[in-house]
């Protein structure tokens, strides 16, 4: 994920407002100007955006601040890309209408995983510094409001997880009706009945109003992305199917193959190396999920059969994949 610039929505005042905190007093905290939200929408960093939500911490002092957030938020203050998905029929449709355009708004791109259990929702931050924790948790939060807005339940997570959970509190908990659980990624999953519960703000017209404008700066943010990160991004998402072929990614990137390799020469590289580097970082984060086996391990990444993972995993690590899980080798995992 190259460094881009996202949107901070001036909804955000409101939402301060609303949780008792200063406005200004956190803009000085993380050094941005006092007079930020005074036009409109307004753009940060990945560091200014980190900076900012840390600033938030540090002003609020309150272990339970990502809970009170997601009690919090409303309509009012959801950007368009949010507000646009709330119009979505469920939670399901809305998930994936959000992992479409998350890169919009924060420095995160999102995997939506949905089968006949249970919808989960991984988030992937880019590489260099971690994510403030409030963040993370905030982001969580999140998922647990929209829900309960849209279809006017009380919506529960079955799970929730953090790379650096919090310690365990009876407000957060509560809000969750789960403790956050530490885990090797930031996730939350929802059961397949509660993702397909009806939302009653569905919009389909309020959607198409809005699709067209957001697929454009979707795309202006995509043509500012290496090549390299694109085929990564496609990778993410055709590999769980099966799909490794150069000519599959190049049609979804709608480029001719040769065209893509040409593009990523021009970077230094080439699909072989970019398929070989994203196959490996997944492996990694997978095979740190003990309750994934290897053999589904190797499906996820597209591989004919086991023993051709193996091989693979070898080649980049020295280890076999249970050498590798049962040694805890895996602490190079990073998001791809």
């Amino acid at each position: 994920m190259a460094p881009k610039q996202f949107t901070l929505d001036p909804g955000t005042r409101a939402l301060l407002h609303d949780l008792g905190i200063s406005t200004a007093r956190v803009l000085r905290r993380a050094q941005l100007p006092a007079g930020f939200f005074a036009h409109g929408p307004v753009t940060l960093t990945t560091e200014e955006y980190y900076r900012f939500w840390e600033a938030l911490d540090g002003e609020a002092a309150d272990p339970d601040l990502a809970a009170k957030i997601g009690r919090a938020l409303s309509v009012e203050v959801f950007n368009p890309p949010i507000f646009a998905a709330l119009c979505s029929a469920d939670l399901r449709t809305a998930a994936e209408r959000i992992a479409a355009f998350k890169p919009l708004i924060c420095p995160v791109n999102l995997d939506v995983a949905f089968d006949h259990a249970d919808l989960t929702i991984t988030f992937h931050w880019p590489e260099g510094p971690t994510p403030p924790p409030l963040l993370v948790a905030a982001e969580l939060a999140f998922w647990a409001a929209l829900a309960r807005i849209g279809t006017r339940r009380q919506v529960y997570p079955t799970r929730v997880a953090m790379r650096r959970a919090p310690e365990p509190s009876t407000e957060t908990t509560s809000y969750f009706g789960t403790p956050i659980r530490e885990a090797d990624t930031d996730a939350v999953t929802f059961s397949a009945e509660d993702a397909s519960l009806p939302f009653l703000t569905e919009d389909e017209s309020m959607w198409n109003f809005f699709a067209p404008e957001l697929r454009r700066r979707l795309s202006e943010l995509e043509a500012s992305a290496t090549t390299a990160e694109r085929v990564r991004a496609a990778l993410h998402e055709r590999l769980p199917a099966g799909e490794s072929s150069i000519n599959a990614i190049a049609s979804q990137l709608m480029l001719s193959p040769r065209t893509l390799q040409r593009q990523l020469q021009a970077e230094n590289t080439n699909y072989q190396a970019v398929l070989s580097d994203t196959r490996e970082k997944l492996a990694r984060r997978y095979l740190a999920d003990r309750s994934l086996p290897t053999s589904q391990v190797a499906y996820l990444l597209a591989y004919d059969d086991t023993n051709s993972f193996y091989r693979a995993f070898r080649r980049w690590t020295g280890l076999t994949p249970d050498a590798a899980r049962n040694g805890d080798n895996l602490t190079a995992a990073e998001p791809v």
